[in-house]
């Protein structure tokens, strides 16, 4: 009896564990320098899935959906959550998800859902272990201020405003040796002015009056 049950289950065809099963496979760490990222989904699945929809969410708890895609056979559409900028493409066995203008806090690890749709079962990938995207902070770049005025055209003024001060210099310098030299030519001349002795004043003599020579009269006294 016993020998006849165990030939019955030889010929019972065995329960393949591995069907309609998907397993997804992700890098472990993705670091950010320039605010874009590319994260990419390898999956395998054995299935007869002809839809699908893939996601990325974001946590630990994978509460936030970052953006998902849906497609078949004939039809491809991607949608994104407004507070990121993300985009999913499908290509063969992966999920590409890139993700750009992406801010420090947004520092997380991500984890992709791959889901087959229809026709039934519907069956979806265990939780993998995810990718952490570490966004590194940009530095601002220092910019030199830049003069609104180009640079040929200060020449320019420098050069003119130099050329007029040489001329206002010289001119200058001309008037005033021509200055000098009429002092000097005017300084030759003698005053013709009758001058008074010294004796002769305070006397009351009006100041044109001759000086008068009193020793001739002195000399006719007897």
């Amino acid at each position: 009896m016993l020998l006849g049950i165990l030939v019955v289950l030889c010929f019972i065809p065995t329960a393949d564990v591995t069907e309609n099963k998907i397993l997804v496979d992700q890098s472990p760490l993705l670091t950010v320098a320039h605010k874009n990222a590319t994260l990419v989904c390898n999956y395998t699945y054995n299935g007869t899935g002809k839809e699908f929809r893939a996601s990325l969410h974001k946590g630990t708890d994978r509460a936030v959906e970052v953006c998902f895609i849906l497609w078949n056979t004939t039809k491809i559409s991607s949608n994104s959550n407004k507070e990121f900028n993300c985009e999913g493409i499908h290509d063969k066995d992966k999920v590409i998800f890139n993700l750009w203008n992406m801010s420090v806090n947004q520092t997380d690890i991500y984890f992709c859902k791959i889901e087959a749709m229809y026709p039934p079962p519907y069956v979806y990938n265990e939780k993998s272990n995810g990718t952490v995207i570490h966004v590194k902070e940009t530095p601002m770049p220092i910019q030199e201020p830049q003069s609104a005025i180009p640079l040929w055209i200060m020449v320019a003024v420098t050069g003119v405003l130099a050329f007029y001060s040489m001329l206002v210099t010289a001119a200058f310098i001309n008037y005033w040796q021509k200055s000098k030299k009429n002092l000097y030519h005017q300084s030759d001349y003698m005053n013709m002015t009758p001058r008074h002795p010294p004796y002769q004043k305070h006397k009351g003599y009006p100041s044109y009056a001759p000086t008068r020579d009193y020793t001739a009269y002195r000399s006719w006294q007897p």
